[in-house]
């Protein structure tokens, strides 16, 4: 399981690149340090990214608090926009920001494939690639 995950963070990593932003995993992420990492740190000289990553063949996924506490702690020490990106089999990428993420009883993030279709961002809006740019 956890290759699959490194494999999309690559891909995500490279779609970034793609768009002209200096992009890396967090090889640390996921316990093996105790500051507070995200899964991949992204940014341009104007706009600073830090994306928590999940994907799954299921149709929701739970993200515990203390990660994404820990993805917020980041971002505002390193001045970059949080988010939850999520890619669900047959799928784009799309992201949530924690505060637009719903919450389940107990504190934790739930992202359900509908709701993400529905109202999660693309890459490009993320990036602050407007789509009227492009050709």
């Amino acid at each position: 399981m956890a290759k699959k995950g490194s494999a999309e963070e690559r891909d995500l990593v490279h779609k970034l690149w793609e768009r002209n932003f200096a992009a890396m995993r967090a090889p640390a992420s996921g316990g093996a340090t105790k500051n507070p990492l995200p899964d991949v740190v992204a940014g341009n000289g104007k706009l600073y990214l830090a994306i928590e990553v999940k994907t799954t063949t299921k149709d929701k996924v739970y993200i515990e608090a203390p990660q994404i506490e820990a993805l917020c702690e980041f971002s505002k020490i390193f001045g970059a926009k949080p988010y939850i990106g999520v890619k669900f089999k047959y799928t784009k990428w799309l992201f949530l920001e924690p505060q637009n993420t719903p919450r389940t009883k107990n504190g934790n993030y739930k992202v359900e494939k509908d709701n993400l279709l529905e109202k999660g961002l693309e890459l490009d809006e993320i990036a602050g690639i407007d789509k009227q740019m492009k050709f």
